[in-house]
């Protein structure tokens, strides 16, 4: 393929899909990703695009919202190998929420195996994958469907989140960064998403290495209210993931990279919820908080109980900085 050619069609990608991967562009363009970088550096010098962390966007500072079918075929691996390593923070009986999304949608799908487990959603797409499950109870929000992502939103979302308690949420979102925390391109998805968040202990956000150091309008849910990150490792060549990675837990996320090689499986290798172990590909590289977690407002503490706490596995503010730093090497 020509030169000419293959920008053509990474120009096309990008506004089809609104951002893509330099992973996912070699790919499809069936070339290395140091040529689709120099593609992508002409491209915006064109002005036709923008340079983000390990991928390409619209221009404009800001990303657009993808529809799903776009969505659903992005950076499908990175999403696979997070919703098998987020599945092992859930425990039999718990009750927490999913939001919507492509990757908590793979997170569902690993969720029919735990028993007594509730789950809240305003996804369909998350009800659809648990629906089978007879060991699982799916509550659903009111609320208006939004046909682009198959989520219910609006104050009839919001409404019936009021007075709920969970032990956590899992989120997903259109970008991360350690100054603004997670963040969506839709407003109405940010306010029920931020709605789900006041109803949990705890907020796991779930997010490829794509979406790390991205920004998008609405912000769902500020950094210090995360308590752990769920990512997949990074390239070797991208140190700006490395570096949002690295502010992120100088400011208290705890960091799981799955995928890692080499990296700490504290927990992981004994057996997840309902019995199933974790492939050594998943295994767990886990950079805990430095000292206590601060509290969603209005909620109490965190529902944790001792087994749990043993399984995300403590280590020192140290130990948090050299996995990080580990990350930036590779």
């Amino acid at each position: 393929m020509f030169a000419a050619e293959r920008r053509q069609l990474i120009l096309e990608m990008v506004r089809a899909n609104g951002a893509v991967s330099l992973r996912e562009l070699a790919r499809v363009v069936q070339t290395s990703e140091v040529t689709v970088r120099r593609d992508v550096r002409a491209l915006e010098a064109e002005g036709l695009l923008d340079r983000r962390h390990g991928g390409a966007v619209l221009p404009g500072g800001f990303t657009r919202e993808s529809g799903f079918p776009q969505k659903s075929h992005l950076a499908t691996a990175e999403k696979t190998a997070i919703a098998d390593l987020a599945a092992n923070f859930v425990e039999e009986g718990e009750a927490i929420v999913v939001g919507a999304g492509t990757t908590t949608q793979e997170l569902a799908r690993r969720l029919a195996r735990v028993p007594g487990l509730t789950v809240v959603t305003n996804s369909l797409l998350v009800a659809q994958a648990l629906a089978h499950a007879n060991r699982v109870e799916v509550v659903m929000t009111g609320g208006t469907l939004r046909g682009s992502n198959y989520a219910l939103v609006g104050s009839g979302a919001e409404q019936s989140l009021h007075g709920l308690r969970v032990s956590r949420a899992f989120l997903s979102g259109a970008g991360l960064t350690a100054e603004r925390g997670l963040s969506t391109s839709n407003m109405l998805s940010a306010s029920v998403d931020r709605a789900l968040v006041q109803a949990a202990a705890e907020v796991v956000v779930l997010a490829d290495h794509t979406k790390l150091g991205t920004d998008t309008m609405f912000q769902t849910v500020p950094t210090d209210l995360i308590t752990r990150l769920v990512t997949d490792e990074p390239p070797a060549h991208d140190d700006r993931a490395a570096t949002e990675l690295q502010a992120l837990a100088d400011q208290g996320v705890q960091i799981a990279v799955a995928g890692g090689q080499g990296g700490s499986s504290a927990g992981a290798g004994a057996g997840g919820p309902g019995g199933d172990s974790v492939p050594a590909r998943q295994q767990r590289r886990d950079v805990p908080v430095p000292g206590p977690r601060r509290q969603v407002p209005g909620g109490g503490g965190p529902l944790r109980s001792a087994s749990s706490a043993s399984m995300l596995g403590e280590q020192g503010p140290g130990a948090e900085r050299a996995r990080v730093a580990d990350l930036r090497r590779r």
